[in-house]
């Protein structure tokens, strides 16, 4: 059962990490309807709310899923250069972490209610659209899981795997998986990672400006 860590909204920011070793651990279905509504309250293009999302707890579809992805992984790694038992040690692992994990979550993104275009420019910059919505409803769901006092880590693995995680999880064409978050229990002081100084980043006004 996790337990809601107290904190104001700027400390859940600043405090917020991605932890990538988890261990079991129950999380109520209220938890997660708590997380889950928290990431529909991000802003989204035309208020369409272009993100879908799949809870998968159950250990035989998290493990088909994670075999299932780790198996093009290895693919795409030989074709990189990766040596055979390279290639398998990352995929041993990407399949150990989802499996660690108490649940995952597949974030979607659907063009339902988006606008649509006769010339690709604007469909283009339409999907892009759908996709920085999901984002943001990501981005809100991390953030819910961390006050929730629950680890999580936002990984992109079904971008290369679309067809394997559609087929698994039964989703429907139209709709693409681009992203999964593991959510469990913190099995590991979770350090932070060093970030790029203000000063090389944001720009007052025109680029290159310093604030």
């Amino acid at each position: 059962m996790s337990s809601v860590v107290k904190m104001d909204g700027m400390e859940m920011l600043l405090t917020r990490r991605s932890v990538k070793k988890l261990k079991q651990i129950s999380i109520g279905k209220d938890v997660v309807k708590r997380i889950l509504y928290a990431a529909t309250m991000a802003p989204s293009a035309h208020n369409a709310q272009p993100w879908r999302f799949i809870v998968v707890d159950d250990p035989l579809v998290k493990t088909k899923l994670a075999k299932g992805m780790a198996s093009l992984l290895m693919r795409d790694l030989i074709k990189d250069g990766y040596s055979g038992d390279e290639a398998k040690r990352e995929a041993e692992e990407s399949i150990s972490r989802i499996e660690a994990a108490s649940l995952i979550i597949v974030a979607c993104v659907t063009m339902e209610g988006m606008h649509t275009y006769p010339d690709r420019r604007r469909r283009r910059f339409e999907y892009i659209m759908a996709i920085q919505s999901v984002s943001a409803a990501i981005q809100n769901l991390l953030l819910a899981a961390h006050y929730e006092g629950l680890g999580a880590c936002w990984r992109c693995a079904p971008l290369f795997a679309q067809n394997v995680v559609r087929r698994i999880l039964h989703i429907p064409k139209g709709v693409d998986p681009i992203a999964l978050i593991e959510i469990g229990q913190p099995a590991t002081e979770v350090s932070t990672p060093p970030r790029k100084p203000l000063e090389e980043v944001a720009y007052h006004n025109i680029w290159g400006e310093k604030l």
